[in-house]
């Protein structure tokens, strides 16, 4: 990361990946999206068309390959935790580059310690992001939120290339805080996430109706997860994290309850699987959690 144009793989262009992707790339930076041969060739001749009432409509032209076959200053790992096994076969351990960043973006609190085994320690930036994104055709994302967060985390990755990448995603437009502390940063996220999805999708209601139909549920399960979330290291108020609910759209759905929906699979190990696993660890009771998991196992086929 010497000047300051980059290069960045991008494993997953969907929603997330895809948005960034774009963004980085409309920016002067290099960007390589590996994904399947389909997308992939989709990627290569129409590039990927950004609708975005905050970023404006654009497309940005991009390189694509299966597989990753040079060295980059940064990937990005945006797939489905479902996927993250797979997906990872695109890029060899050694294929990065030795001072690459690996910055995944996945939902939940153990992935990084795979992606720690598969490309060593010091690589690896978690980074949790804020916003709604969909890919609704190879190369083609709605950007519907009127905001783009990320934080980026480095306790184990140098600063400097920490830095760098958090620089070109701001100056693409994306928000970009870097904390101090991976579990708070990965936490906080799960704190909220964990509730907002287990319910919208046990219940196939949005936000609006599961904070109006089952407020006890809700205010139960947000008390569970910011205790452990505390155990973990990451202090969360729950009086806060509901009022976060109540401030969001009615209509809001999960990623979780959209998949449900769509007959795709669920990311219940790498949210409710994590949750359950870590209130064991730390000795907190998680009933209303415990039972929205084994409610949602058969839909999910997983082993929680």
């Amino acid at each position: 990361m010497a000047n300051d144009r980059l290069t960045v793989a991008v494993l997953g262009p969907g929603g997330v990946g895809g948005l960034l992707a774009a963004l980085l790339a409309r920016a002067g930076h290099r960007v390589i999206c590996l994904a399947g041969e389909d997308t992939a060739r989709a990627l290569a001749a129409d590039g990927i068309t950004v609708r975005s009432a905050l970023f404006g409509d654009f497309t940005a032209r991009v390189s694509t390959d299966t597989v990753l076959r040079e060295s980059v200053d940064a990937l990005l790992v945006a797939v489905k935790a479902t996927s993250l096994d797979a997906a990872l076969e695109r890029v060899p351990a050694d294929a990065p580059g030795e001072d690459a960043l690996v910055v995944p973006f996945l939902n939940g609190v153990e992935h990084p310690a795979r992606l720690r085994e598969r490309y060593g320690a010091e690589r690896v930036a978690p980074a949790v992001i804020r916003v709604e994104s969909t890919r609704v055709a190879p190369g083609v994302i709605e950007h519907g939120s009127p905001f783009a967060e990320v934080d980026l985390t480095g306790e184990t990755a140098p600063r400097t290339r920490v830095d760098a990448l958090a620089r070109a995603l701001e100056e693409s437009g994306v928000g970009v805080r870097v904390e101090d502390g991976e579990a708070a940063t990965l936490w906080a996220k799960m704190a909220f996430l964990a509730p907002f999805a287990l319910l919208t999708t046990r219940h196939e209601l949005p936000l609006g109706d599961v904070r109006d139909l089952h407020r006890e549920e809700l205010t139960a399960l947000v008390e569970e997860t910011a205790a452990v979330s505390r155990a973990s290291g990451a202090p969360v108020d729950p009086a806060a994290a509901l009022a976060r609910y109540d401030a969001f759209p009615p209509g809001a759905k999960s990623s979780m309850q959209r998949d449900a929906e769509s007959g795709r699979a669920l990311e219940l190990d790498a949210i409710g699987g994590a949750l359950l696993r870590a209130a064991e660890r730390a000795g907190v009771p998680v009933p209303v959690a415990a039972g929205l998991v084994r409610a949602l196992t058969p839909t999910a086929g997983t082993r929680n």
